[in-house]
């Protein structure tokens, strides 16, 4: 990683390159019945929120792309599901999900260094944030993998009394 890079910008690329491990030891640690488990109506099970983190990977990494190579890239919002139909697919294995979320991640972290820093600074245009860019969506992508992976954790091992409930 270079160190011409900011030491917010740093600490982004190493906390990305990070949550493979972090994710892999996550489920790697939970038994093999807790992962299909749901813990209510309207709440993934921990193998959803795997491959949900795994399936939009590609799709981020289009969109670091395009605000790299774009003058002002315009996006669409992402809403899980939405194109689905009411039977899901059946989700990949574990290791499955393992392999494409650390591969595209890889991807994702090699664009990412080779921006210069500049790049960091492109902003881009979504119509849920006021604000949108390269620093913004990378940061996005750190605080996504990690309330996924705090939720299975919770979704695992929290009392029923204690659990979070979702609204909407």
């Amino acid at each position: 990683m270079s160190d011409a890079f900011s030491p917010e910008i740093q600490a982004i690329l190493s906390s990305l390159y990070g949550s493979p491990a972090i994710l892999e030891e996550l489920l790697l640690s939970i038994p093999a019945d807790a992962l299909n488990q749901k813990r209510g109506q309207g709440f993934w099970s921990l193998h959803e929120h795997a491959a949900h983190l795994a399936d939009v990977q590609p799709m981020i990494l289009e969109r670091l792309r395009r605000i790299t190579s774009e003058d002002m890239a315009e996006f669409v919002p992402f809403i899980p599901g939405e194109d689905e139909t009411a039977e899901s697919p059946a989700l990949p294995s574990v290791e499955m999900i393992l392999t494409r979320f650390r591969s595209v991640r890889q991807e994702q972290v090699e664009l990412l260094e080779k921006a210069g820093e500049s790049a960091w600074e492109k902003r881009a245009i979504h119509p849920e944030y006021d604000q949108y860019g390269q620093l913004i969506l990378a940061r996005h992508i750190l605080m996504h993998d990690h309330w996924h992976m705090y939720r299975m954790e919770e979704l695992w091992l929290t009392k029923d009394e204690f659990l979070t409930k979702l609204e909407g």
